[in-house]
């Protein structure tokens, strides 16, 4: 979560009290969003996930100088701010941007690998790591955008790519594959909206634009998130022949490929279909799209955000 990148969104001119009452209470739903996840924010983040109505940065900025912050409803120490009594999670932060920095190698070398594969349109890294609030043996999670018609092939390619990375001991989780038919996400909530302003892209730099686009119906929850938070640097180690990605496709637009993709589907979904504990909410799987978070992870995330928002 730094943001670096200006936007020119529509900007809301507040002079009235009850206008900065409600700036104020935004701002505080901003902060209690992130503290599900043990993660302060800087006044220049707050400004940038401001949750719900688009706000000029200075006056975020002047209303977080008051004293009390907001009338005690925050709490600023050390560069970051937090819900009265959270003040804990600001060294919780600095642990996991250690073990963030750790994994970013690794993200970007595999991410550019799994961008070179056949049929891969566009690679990202989402869930802690995208903010860099990775705990100790986390996953590095991955969105994965493949060609129509060639989700699975692409998916059986990337697969492969994550059992060798498993061997020398990095733990790969591309858990979100769509095709460039499905970039529009149907689930439009505050969870949702905010894995996507928070996603790093790798590869695919114009199909990650694409898919912001389609999508901005994020700004109606976090309209001055319009960029990407960061554009990483890429290591020259991690640079694949874009050739070799051409030919393997070029051998697999064959009937027979079209056979491969399909049984693979329907291998999968049927093997995916058998498993418990899925929630139909976050589980989908068809021709262009293989959502696949088990374990209900966007629910408990919006249910425990709107328990604190109760509380306050």
């Amino acid at each position: 979560m730094r943001p670096s990148h200006g936007n020119g969104t529509e900007q809301i001119k507040i002079s009235r009290p009850e206008a900065h009452e409600a700036l104020a209470r935004a701002i505080v739903k901003t902060v209690a969003y992130v503290d599900v996840f043990d993660y302060p924010l800087t006044a220049r983040e707050i400004h940038f996930y401001l949750e719900g109505m688009p706000a000029p940065c200075d006056l975020v900025f002047t209303l977080l100088q008051q004293r009390p912050v907001l009338g005690g409803r925050l709490v600023h120490h050390d560069g970051f701010f937090t819900l009265p009594g959270r003040e804990d999670i600001i060294e919780i932060r600095r642990c996991r941007e250690e073990i963030a920095a750790a994994l970013w190698r690794a993200a970007l070398h595999y991410g550019q690998r799994m961008g070179a594969l056949p049929f891969v349109r566009m690679i990202a890294v989402t869930g802690s790591l995208a903010v860099d609030n990775a705990v100790a043996d986390a996953d590095i999670d991955y969105l994965v955008v493949s060609e129509p018609g060639r989700l699975w092939l692409s998916r059986a390619f990337v697969i492969l790519l994550v059992r060798l990375a498993a061997r020398q001991g990095f733990h790969l989780c591309p858990n979100y594959f769509l095709s460039e038919n499905a970039l529009i996400f149907q689930d439009r909530n505050l969870y949702t909206a905010h894995e996507l302003v928070q996603m790093v892209p790798i590869v695919g730099q114009e199909t990650y634009s694409r898919m912001r686009r389609l999508n901005n119906w994020t700004s109606d929850f976090l309209p001055n998130a319009l960029a990407a938070p960061r554009v990483p640097t890429m290591p020259e180690s991690a640079r694949m022949s874009q050739a070799l990605q051409t030919m393997i496709e070029s051998s697999l637009r064959t009937p027979f490929g079209r056979w491969i993709e399909q049984w693979e589907m329907q291998r999968k979904i049927s093997r995916f279909h058998n498993g418990d504990g899925a929630s139909q909410e976050e589980v989908a799987f068809c021709a262009d799209w293989c959502k696949g978070h088990f374990d209900g992870h966007g629910r408990r995330i919006i249910d425990a955000y709107e328990r604190r928002l109760s509380e306050i």
